[in-house]
């Protein structure tokens, strides 16, 4: 049971301090530093979950994260007992408490009248204090069912629905298109956030209980759907949402207009050891970034540590409020200006940007924006005011704007898979696919997503994936919209 009087004695929310930023700009490794009184900071932190009665933190993790619990086993110090109950719900806290935005604070009781609690920072001392201790452990099964299953995709989705598998016994197979285990995790987030050697252990562990790695192998390419599909008795489709949404305006085929992803991916593979030749690079540029959520944010970090002359980032849409707007009252998950690390570090960043044109020089390279000043009609729509164009100069553009969906050409193209007008993967609320056997979670089935969403629904198709295999399964399946009852 929580102290119910824990946030009265400490009121003051805290996290631990970032490097500074003329030190962090010169390396890559995690924005954050390590408290040398850790612990009895954290208890203090963790302490200030008050004894609410209906935590409302469940509701706003898609995990379904026992929240409450493990936050007040670390304020008694019982260190096996909260990584037993956080790992109950999430394959993967070393990640979520890194990069996800943590909307479980958002909807935190003491939130409504004093700083929430600091779920996120708690989370992620927990698992980090638990591989300390040794206390996470390969968990072998005791059986194996002679089943196999093949999981195409190695982010959180895919990732947590191996785990999930090889624990139930199944014979599981990752296989990832890239050259290392990870998705967007291992090339798409700059170790400044994710630091690799997280994944590295947590691999590790999972090989240890068996699931097998195959990096370097495109399915629909190196492998034919069919011909996985007549290998394995089950497939977890988890590629994710990788096609970027783009910028079809006047200029876009000049040389420095790049997605972001062309960008992050090589600076993190070169920041690997892996430098890609020609990649482009932002030292000595004037770089803008179009897009304000943490893409764009990483093009940022990565810029500044890359040399850049200047960064500037473009949001199409007003700065949002620095505080809950009426209409997105507590518990929901309201839009609000944030400061990220990245954004810390420099760069500029300007609201009501429409981006008109991409203007080039006689070598057709980028060399300006021609911006104006969106305006916002009465049926909603935004467009760019007429009369206010002004060009900003750039060396380099990244449209760092989202992404569309999955990758599903191949796909569809060798199976006949149905797709969602979205051009996602179609999938019943029980994850399965139109193809016998073959079950979808993650972004490829629900589109552009959150770390949290990845990792519930990796759980849960593995739970379906389980029950088709064996008629029935014990794997659980995370709280929220697509909870299902699972039966073969």
């Amino acid at each position: 049971m929580a102290d119910p009087r824990g946030f009265l004695k400490v009121r003051e929310r805290e996290l631990p301090p970032s490097r500074p930023v003329e030190v962090r700009l010169r390396d890559w490794k995690d924005t954050y530093a390590v408290r040398e009184d850790g612990q009895p900071f954290l208890k203090e932190q963790a302490g200030r979950c008050m004894d609410c009665g209906i935590p409302f933190c469940h509701q706003g993790c898609p995990l379904g994260n026992l929240i409450p619990e493990w936050n007040d086993l670390v304020r008694t110090d019982q260190w096996a007992d909260a990584i037993e109950r956080l790992h109950a719900t999430n394959n993967f806290p070393e990640f979520t408490g890194r990069v996800c935005p943590a909307p479980c604070e958002t909807s935190c009781v003491l939130g409504i009248n004093q700083p929430a609690v600091t779920i996120k920072n708690i989370e992620v001392s927990i698992i980090d204090e638990a591989f300390e201790r040794g206390l996470v452990v390969p968990q072998v099964p005791q059986r194996l069912t002679g089943k196999t299953v093949a999981v195409v995709g190695s982010g959180p989705a895919g990732l947590a629905a191996a785990q999930q598998l090889t624990r139930a016994g199944h014979t599981v197979v990752v296989y990832e298109r890239d050259d290392a285990i990870g998705g967007l995790l291992r090339y798409g987030i700059p170790d400044f956030k994710l630091e690799k050697y997280h994944i590295e252990r947590r691999m590790e562990q999972m090989e240890a209980e068996g699931t097998r790695f195959r990096a370097g192998v495109e399915i629909g390419r190196d492998l034919t759907w069919d011909a996985l599909r007549r290998r394995f008795d089950s497939v977890v489709i988890a590629t994710g949402a990788t096609v970027p949404r783009d910028l079809a305006i006047p200029g876009r085929e000049l040389d420095g207009v790049e997605y972001a992803m062309d960008f992050l991916t090589p600076s993190n593979k070169a920041v690997a050891g892996h430098p890609v030749k020609g990649a482009p690079t932002a030292e000595g540029k004037h770089v803008v970034v179009i897009g304000g959520g943490d893409t764009g944010s990483d093009c940022v970090g990565t810029s500044l540590r890359q040399g850049a002359a200047s960064v500037t980032t473009l949001a199409i849409g007003k700065q949002p409020p620095t505080e809950r707007p009426p209409h997105q009252p507590w518990p929901t998950d309201p839009i609000l200006f944030e400061v990220s690390s990245s954004h810390e570090e420099g760069g500029e960043r300007q609201f009501l940007a429409s981006t008109v044109e991409f203007l080039g020089d006689d070598q057709k390279a980028v060399r300006a924006l021609k911006v104006a000043e969106t305006e916002y009609l009465e049926d909603g729509r935004r467009v760019p005011k007429p009369g206010t164009e002004h060009e900003i100069p750039a060396d380099l553009v990244l449209i760092a704007m989202g992404f569309t969906g999955p990758e599903v050409d191949d796909l569809v193209d060798q199976t006949g898979a149905e797709t969602t007008s979205r051009g996602l993967v179609q999938r019943r609320d029980d994850y399965a696919s139109s193809l016998p056997g073959v079950f979808v979670a993650g972004d490829a089935g629900r589109g552009q997503s959150l770390i949290v969403w990845a990792i519930a629904e990796g759980r849960a198709a593995a739970a379906a994936a389980d029950a088709y295999l064996q008629g029935t399964t014990e794997l659980p399946a995370p709280v929220g919209p697509r909870t299902v009852a699972l039966r073969g």
